[in-house]
C-alpha cells in the first residue's frame, strides 16, 4: 500500500490485502488463541500466541498507523486500556501529567484513582489558554501533557500545534485524544503531537458494535515500551473486535463528512432557540475556538452540546424526550444518541473542578437524514 495514496484509499486497502490462498477480498478472521510451530521457536510468520500477536490485530494495527501518518500502532480492547499502557510506559512515581480541565471523565477517574494513588500528580488546566499551559508545566518534572480537542462535552478547542512548541521545550511528551474528531478530520502528528490515542469504539468503529482502543506514535523507543506492556499486561483486542474495527474504518471517511454536515445543520438551527443559553459546536462562527479548529480540522464533527436556559431538571427532560436521539452513553455510531454527562460519561467527577454543568445534554449526531434529527430535537425542546 502506498502511503501517498488518499486517506479513503488507504482506508480500504492499507493493510488489507487479498487472502493469498483463496482470493478473498476481505482477509479472514483468525479466531485461534494460539499457532503451530515448526520446530521449538520455529514461528510462521512471527507468531506464536494471540497475546502477542494476530494476524487480525496486526492488519488493524497497520491501517491505524497509515490513517494517523505514524511508524507504530497498537490496538486494545478498550480506549481506557490503551491510555492505562501508555502512562505506564510514560510516566513513574514523582512525575507529573498534567490534562485539559474539562478532559474526559473516564480519563480523569483513571489518572486521579489508579496512577495518583501510584505516585503520579496531576494537575488540570483549561487547554485552550496557551499562557496557562505554559504556567502549569513543571520544568522536569512534568512529562505528560494530555489534550483532548474537541474537548468531552463542551466542545472546547486546543492548538495541539502551539501546544506542542511550549511542551516540547520541557521534553513533555503530548498526548491528544483524538477521538471526538477521528483521524479522517484531524492529523495530531502532522501538527506536532508524540501520541495519538482514539477510543476506536467510537467514530472509528462507527457501528456501536465494538469495543475498542488504539495509540499510534513515531518514536521508536516509547513504541518499543507500549507493545512491550501490550504483550506483557495482555489488554489486546480480540480477532473479531479487530475485523469489526477494520470494517468500520472503511466507512470512516464519508461517514465523518455525514456527522459533520448534520451537526452543523443542527447547532446552527439551534442557535438563538429561546430554551438554550449555548450551543457548544467548533462548526459555529461564534465559537472561541473556531478558527483554531477550522486550521486543523478537516470539519468540525458529529459532536455538540447545549446548555438548556431552565436548568437541570429541564435538560434531563429534554435527554429524555428525544426519540431518533436515543439516550445511551458512548458517541461516534451512525445513529444519533443523547447524553446528560454530569450525570452519565461525567459523573465521576461531579463535585470537582471538572464538573460539567447540570444544565449541559451532549449529542452525538448521526447520519440519518437531517430534517428528521432536527425535527426530534425540536420536539424534546417543547416539552418543558
Amino acid at each position: 500500500m502506498n502511503d501517498e495514496h488518499a486517506f479513503s484509499t488507504r482506508a480500504i486497502h492499507a493493510g488489507q490485502e487479498f487472502d493469498p490462498t483463496t482470493g478473498a477480498v476481505v482477509p479472514p478472521i483468525y479466531m485461534t488463541s494460539t499457532f503451530v510451530q515448526d520446530g521449538i521457536g520455529g514461528f510462521r510468520g512471527g507468531y506464536e500466541y494471540a497475546r502477542g500477536g494476530n494476524p487480525t490485530r496486526d492488519s488493524l494495527q497497520a491501517l491505524l498507523a497509515s490513517l494517523e501518518g505514524g511508524a507504530h500502532a497498537y490496538s486494545f480492547a478498550s480506549g481506557l486500556a490503551a491510555e492505562d499502557t501508555l502512562l505506564r510506559a510514560a510516566l513513574a512515581p514523582g512525575d507529573h501529567i498534567m490534562m485539559g480541565n474539562d478532559v474526559y471523565g473516564g480519563t480523569h477517574r483513571l489518572v486521579n484513582r489508579v496512577h495518583v494513588p501510584w505516585g503520579v500528580t496531576l494537575s488540570t488546566v483549561d487547554m485552550s489558554d496557551v499562557d496557562a499551559v505554559r504556567a502549569t508545566i513543571r520544568p522536569g518534572t512534568t512529562k505528560v501533557l494530555w489534550v483532548e480537542t474537541p474537548s468531552n462535552p463542551l466542545m472546547k478547542i486546543s492548538d495541539i500545534a502551539a501546544l506542542a512548541g511550549i511542551a516540547h521545550e520541557h521534553d513533555v511528551l503530548v498526548v491528544v485524544d483524538n477521538t471526538f474528531a477521528s483521524p479522517y478530520l484531524q492529523q495530531p502528528l502532522s501538527l506536532g503531537a508524540d501520541v495519538v490515542m482514539h477510543s476506536t469504539t467510537k467514530y472509528i468503529g462507527g457501528h456501536s458494535d465494538v469495543l475498542g482502543g488504539a495509540l499510534v506514535l513515531n518514536d521508536d523507543a516509547l513504541a518499543e515500551k507500549v507493545g512491550f506492556l501490550q504483550f506483557a499486561v495482555g489488554a489486546v483486542s480480540s480477532p473479531m473486535d479487530a475485523w469489526l474495527t477494520v470494517r468500520g474504518i472503511k466507512t470512516l471517511a464519508v461517514r465523518a463528512e455525514r456527522h459533520s454536515s448534520n451537526a452543523l445543520a443542527i447547532a446552527s438551527a439551534l442557535v438563538g432557540h429561546p430554551q438554550l443559553d449555548a450551543v457548544y459546536y467548533p462548526g459555529l462562527d461564534t465559537h472561541p475556538g473556531h478558527d483554531i479548529a477550522a486550521k486543523q480540522m478537516r470539519a468540525f464533527g458529529g459532536m455538540l452540546s447545549v446548555a438548556v436556559s431552565a436548568g437541570a431538571a429541564a435538560a434531563r427532560t429534554f435527554a429524555e424526550s428525544t426519540t431518533l436521539f436515543q439516550l445511551a452513553e458512548s458517541l461516534g455510531g451512525v445513529e444519533s444518541l443523547v447524553c446528560y454527562p454530569s450525570m452519565m460519561t461525567h459523573a465521576s467527577v461531579r463535585g470537582t473542578e471538572l464538573e460539567v454543568p447540570e444544565n449541559v445534554v451532549r449529542l452525538s449526531v448521526g447520519i440519518e437524514d437531517v430534517d428528521d434529527l432536527l425535527a426530534d430535537v425540536l420536539q424534546a425542546l417543547e416539552r418543558f
